[in-house]
């Protein structure tokens, strides 16, 4: 199924497969790819917001302003950046989904590298505690060698490392091996989670996190 835009007043089109939104669309709203007109990555963001949650906004939201890296994606630019995102809500203003939008981008980090960094990010932050660093080089061993965990605690020394489908792969292992070697060398703790933790609204994975704050000294704030 195509989704396109058609301007509001331009003629009836009516095609299989072809679901046609007529609204308004601005000319710094297209770009060009492959010879084929599309909306900007912005653009598109803010039309995702009339049937997606808030959370898969954030998801979609994070991946836009995300720095790439270069050797693997041939790109050192984000899609678009939050001030984009930021300006399709100010000038869109009474479009449906702007309200999840608005929620949306109040969540939206950058540096997230998969969905499930950004879900995981989000359930910490919705559960109470502290919300971590993203992807951030935090520490460094006397060899040199970097510690940038998937999210992290700087005052705690608490990494929080995200392992999908492809850590399963022998030369991944290896990575993970060795990274785990720099959390001990450096004296920070690491905190493994994996699908099986993602489940029943994340609780299994913020309790791990939860966990490890504590041990390092972290207690939650007393409510009145």
């Amino acid at each position: 199924m195509f989704h396109i835009i058609r301007p509001e007043g331009a003629a009836h089109l009516n095609r299989p497969h072809v679901v046609v939104h007529r609204m308004k669309l601005y000319e710094d709203e297209i770009t060009t790819l492959n010879g084929i007109r599309l909306t900007t990555p912005e653009r598109t963001w803010l039309d995702l917001a009339e049937t997606l949650s808030v959370d898969e906004l954030v998801v979609a939201g994070d991946h836009c302003v995300r720095i790439p890296r270069p050797e693997f994606e041939g790109r050192d630019k984000p899609l678009c950046t939050v001030a984009d995102l930021q300006r399709m809500i100010d000038r869109h203003k009474g479009k449906r989904g702007l309200r999840k939008a608005k929620e949306a981008i109040r969540l939206i980090r950058v540096g997230s590298d998969s969905p499930s960094e950004s879900l995981l990010r989000l359930a910490i932050v919705r559960s109470g505690l502290p919300e971590p660093e993203v992807n951030a080089p935090v520490a460094y061993s006397d060899g040199g060698r970097s510690l940038q965990p998937d999210l992290s605690y700087r005052k705690y020394k608490i990494g929080v490392e995200y392992e999908g489908a492809s850590h399963s792969d022998e030369a991944q292992i290896v990575r993970d091996i060795a990274r785990s070697e720099r959390y001990q060398e450096l004296g920070w703790t690491e905190v493994r989670i994996s699908k099986r933790h993602m489940g029943n609204d994340a609780k299994p994975a913020v309790a791990k996190v939860r966990t490890a704050l504590i041990q390092a000294g972290w207690r939650p704030e007393r409510r009145p």
